[in-house]
């Protein structure tokens, strides 16, 4: 079974997930390493701005590894039949760092805020693959029985982030998530702007969500 993963897995997916493989095991077991390069509010301010990037390559547990690479295989592939791997590779990074950035902007009175997780890039990919094929359906480990289109998938994702963020529930990272979809969703349409036509009643409502984040997403912060 894995042989199969590997012949059907694309090589800048696989080299994607070994990066987060080794970087995330060397901080499994070394406790310098981990906190010289996660996401913390207090060393980003202070102008360790790397930390943005690296945090998205380390995890909390293998699980937790797991989880990110899964979501990346299940939609990366989808997002490749539409991108090249440079342009994959533009919303994956771009996606990682627009979550560390709304997660910067919510956090910002909280000093010692910390995260980590490929989770901001991840949810990039999966808008992105969203964006791309609005109709298909999927199902999940947690679900197997039930198939989701992929268009209530996406909307349903940023109203629970907004309301995870909002109730703080759970030891989640739920303003990463929300800004890597919403990297995702600007960097898609930015590369191509024709996705509109898939369904555009989705992507508007989409973008109805994210302008109405801008203006009121002060509300979200916590004090």
């Amino acid at each position: 079974m894995f042989v199969n993963i590997l012949k059907v897995m694309s090589q800048i997916i696989l080299i994607i997930i070994v990066a987060n493989v080794l970087v995330s095991y060397k901080g499994f077991n070394d406790v310098v390493f981990f906190d010289r390069y996660k996401f913390q509010v207090q060393r980003i301010l202070s102008g360790d701005k790397l930390r943005m990037l690296t945090s998205g390559f380390l995890h909390a547990d293998w699980a937790h590894l797991g989880f990110n690479m899964y979501a990346l295989f299940l939609f990366g592939g989808l997002v490749l039949r539409g991108f090249s791997n440079v342009n994959f590779m533009f919303i994956y990074l771009g996606s990682l760092l627009v979550g560390s950035m709304y997660s910067l902007y919510q956090h910002k009175n909280e000093p010692y805020y910390s995260a980590i997780g490929a989770s901001g890039a991840v949810s990039g990919i999966m808008f992105s693959a969203i964006m791309l094929y609005p109709n298909k359906t999927y199902n999940f480990l947690f679900f197997p029985f039930i198939d989701f289109p992929a268009y209530v998938l996406g909307i349903g994702y940023l109203l629970y982030s907004i309301y995870g963020m909002k109730k703080q529930l759970g030891n989640v990272g739920h303003s990463a998530h929300l800004g890597g979809a919403i990297g995702g969703y600007v960097l898609t349409l930015l590369l191509r702007p024709s996705v509109i036509s898939n369904n555009s009643l989705m992507i508007g409502i989409i973008g109805v969500i994210i302008v109405g984040l801008f203006f009121f997403g002060d509300r979200l912060k916590l004090n």
